[in-house]
C-alpha cells in the first residue's frame, strides 16, 4: 500500500509537471479573432515569447520575495535564442516550484517550533499551478501568490530598504560603552557621541539636520533623536544609551535582511487562527495578547526566558489556576539560582519561605537549611529538595496559570512588579511572569459558576493553596515573531535565541532536486 501510494505521488508530480509544460505550448497556441491565421500564429508567438521573458524577469527578482533565485534553475536568455521549446519548458519547470514555496513557504517545517503551522490544504497547488500554465501573463500569477500573506507589501519594502543599506555599507558603528556603562546625557565624549550623530542620522530625518555647537556633545536635540529610536526599538525611552540601545544602534544590516527573508515565509499559508479566543505570547517582543475574533481583549508586557534557559515554542491550552501556590523549585534553578543565595544567607531564605528537604532512610525529611554547610555542597550532584511556601514572596506570586505540558512551562504572578518597567524582560527560567495577572484570571474564569472577584480576593487573603478549573480551556501559543507589522509599519526585535537565523539557514539549504521537489498537495 505504501509502495502504490508513492507510486500515486511520483505520478502526480509527474502529471503536473507534464500540465505545466503543455501550458507553455498552449500559450503560444491561443486564438486571436482578429488576424487571419497566419498573421494570428505570429502576433501569438511574439506575445508568448514576450510573456516568458517577463516571466523569467520576475523569476529573477525573486530575491524581492526574500527567496533566492539561483534555488529555482531559472534558464538562461541565450537559451531563448537557441532552443525557444527547452527555453519554456525550464522556465515553466522554475515557475512551478518558485509558485509552490511563495504559496505554501520555502520551509516547511523546523524542529522545536511548535508555534509554525501552515494549512497548505487551504492552499492547494492545483488551481494556482493550472493558471501559471495557460494564463497569458503568468509572471502576474506569481505577483499576487507572493503577495497572498497580510502585511507582505510592507515587509518587501522594508527588504528592499535594508539591501539598500547593506549595498551602501551598512550603518555607521557607534563604540559601545565599556561594562555595563550608559552614555549619559550631558556627557562629552569625542569618539562616540559624533559616532552616535552619524548612526541616526541615516535613520533619522530629523537628526540628520541637526548643527550641534559642539559635535561631541551628548545634548539635548540628541537626547531627543536617541529616545525616538529607542521607542522605535521597543527600548526604555529615558535618553540614556545603555547596552541595549548599543546594540540596536550596531545591528548588522545583512541580520536585518535575514529577518526580514524569514518573516516574509513564516507568513505563508500560516495556518488561520479562527476566531476562537486564545492566549498569544510572542517571545521577541516580550508581550501577552488575549485575540477573540480578531480584536484584542487584553495586552500585556511578560518576562520571558533568557537565551540560557530559553522559553519553548508550545501550542497548549489554559485548563485551570492555581491560586496561592507553593514553588517546587527545579533543580536546576535550585543549584544555579539558589545555592549561591542559601551560601549567602540561609536564615534569609528561610524567611522567604524557602524548605529544605533531604533523603534519610528513603524517606524525605526536612532539614534546617541554617545547619548545612553550603559552602560544601557540590552543585552539579545537587543532594537537596528546595520548596517555597505560598506567599507574598513567593517566585510564583498568587496566581499561576496551568498550561499542560512535557516542557513545566506555566504562567504566573510575580512579586517583582518592577521588573515589567524595564526594556529588556528575557530573564526566567523559561516560565512566562505577568504583569496583569488579575485581568487574565477576570478573562479566564469567565463564565465559571460560582467565581467572581470577590471570591478570588478571598481565596487569595486565605493563604491556602487551592485551584479553579477553566470552563473553557483557551488555547494558547507561545510563538517566536521578532518582526511584526503594525498598519505599514514594520517593527524587529532582537533575535534573543537565535530562531531566526536558524530559520534563514533552513531557508538558504540547497534542496537536491530543487525544481523536481515539487510536491501536490
Amino acid at each position: 500500500m505504501a509502495r502504490r501510494t508513492g507510486a500515486m505521488y511520483h505520478c502526480n508530480v509527474r502529471t503536473l509537471l507534464a500540465l505545466t509544460l503543455l501550458g507553455a505550448a498552449a500559450l503560444a497556441a491561443l486564438p486571436a479573432h482578429a488576424a487571419p491565421p497566419a498573421a494570428q500564429g505570429a502576433a501569438h508567438s511574439v506575445q508568448g515569447a514576450e510573456a516568458l521573458h517577463r516571466l523569467a524577469d520576475r523569476l529573477r527578482r525573486l530575491a524581492e520575495d526574500g527567496l533566492e533565485p539561483r534555488d529555482y534553475a531559472i534558464p538562461p536568455e541565450s537559451l531563448a535564442q537557441l532552443d525557444p521549446a527547452a527555453f519554456a519548458a525550464a522556465l515553466r519547470a522554475s515557475a512551478a516550484a518558485a509558485l509552490a514555496d511563495l504559496l505554501h513557504g520555502r520551509v516547511r517545517d523546523l524542529p522545536g517550533r511548535a508555534d509554525i503551522r501552515r494549512d497548505t490544504a487551504a492552499l492547494p497547488l492545483g488551481p494556482w499551478t493550472a493558471e501559471l500554465g495557460t494564463a497569458a501573463e503568468p509572471a502576474a500569477v506569481i505577483d499576487r501568490a507572493a503577495l497572498l500573506p497580510q502585511g507582505t507589501s510592507a515587509l518587501k519594502r522594508a527588504l528592499a530598504a535594508a539591501r539598500a543599506r547593506a549595498l551602501a555599507g551598512g550603518f555607521p558603528p557607534v563604540p559601545p560603552m565599556p561594562g555595563n556603562d550608559a552614555l549619559e546625557p550631558g556627557t562629552a565624549d569625542p569618539v562616540r557621541v559624533p559616532a552616535l550623530r552619524a548612526r541616526l542620522a541615516a535613520t533619522d530625518p530629523v537628526a540628520a539636520a541637526l548643527r550641534p555647537a559642539d559635535p561631541a556633545v551628548y545634548d539635548e536635540d540628541l537626547v531627543a533623536a536617541v529616545r525616538r529610536f529607542q521607542a522605535a526599538e521597543a527600548l526604555e525611552a529615558d535618553g540614556r544609551a545603555g547596552r541595549l540601545t548599543f546594540a540596536a544602534l550596531n545591528r548588522p544590516a545583512e541580520a536585518t535582511i535575514r529577518q526580514l527573508r524569514v518573516a516574509l515565509d513564516m507568513r505563508r499559508a500560516a495556518a488561520n487562527a479562527g476566531s476562537e479566543r486564545r492566549i498569544e505570547v510572542n517571545i521577541p517582543h516580550q508581550r501577552l495578547q488575549v485575540v477573540e475574533a480578531g480584536r484584542v481583549q487584553l495586552d500585556m508586557a511578560v518576562i520571558v526566558g533568557k537565551p540560557a534557559r530559553a522559553t519553548p515554542m508550545l501550542r497548549v491550552r489554559l485548563t485551570s489556576v492555581m491560586f496561592n501556590p507553593p514553588w517546587g523549585v527545579p533543580e536546576r534553578n535550585a543549584r544555579e539560582d539558589l545555592l549561591p543565595k542559601f551560601r549567602s544567607n540561609p536564615r534569609a531564605m528561610m524567611e522567604k519561605g524557602f524548605r529544605v528537604y533531604g533523603f534519610a532512610e528513603g524517606q524525605r525529611v526536612e532539614i534546617d537549611p541554617t545547619t548545612i554547610d553550603w559552602r560544601s555542597v557540590n552543585p552539579e550532584r545537587f543532594p537537596y529538595v528546595i520548596r517555597q511556601d505560598a506567599g507574598e514572596a513567593n517566585a510564583l506570586g498568587r496566581i499561576k496559570f496551568v498550561i499542560p505540558n512535557t516542557e513545566d512551562i506555566f504562567m504566573h504572578d510575580t512579586p517583582d512588579r518592577g521588573l515589567f518597567r524595564r526594556a529588556e524582560r528575557a530573564f526566567s527560567s523559561g516560565c512566562i511572569r505577568l504583569e496583569k495577572p488579575m485581568e487574565l484570571l477576570d478573562i479566564t474564569l469567565q463564565g465559571a459558576a460560582g467565581w467572581d472577584r470577590a471570591r478570588v480576593d478571598r481565596v487569595l487573603e486565605s493563604r491556602q493553596t487551592s485551584a479553579a478549573t477553566v470552563p473553557r480551556p483557551i488555547p494558547v501559543r507561545l510563538h517566536y515573531t521578532t518582526v511584526t507589522v503594525e498598519g505599514a509599519e514594520v517593527r524587529i526585535r532582537q533575535d534573543i535565541y537565535g530562531h531566526d537565523e536558524a530559520y534563514a539557514r533552513a531557508l538558504d539549504a540547497p534542496r537536491l532536486p530543487r525544481v523536481a521537489e515539487l510536491r501536490v498537495r
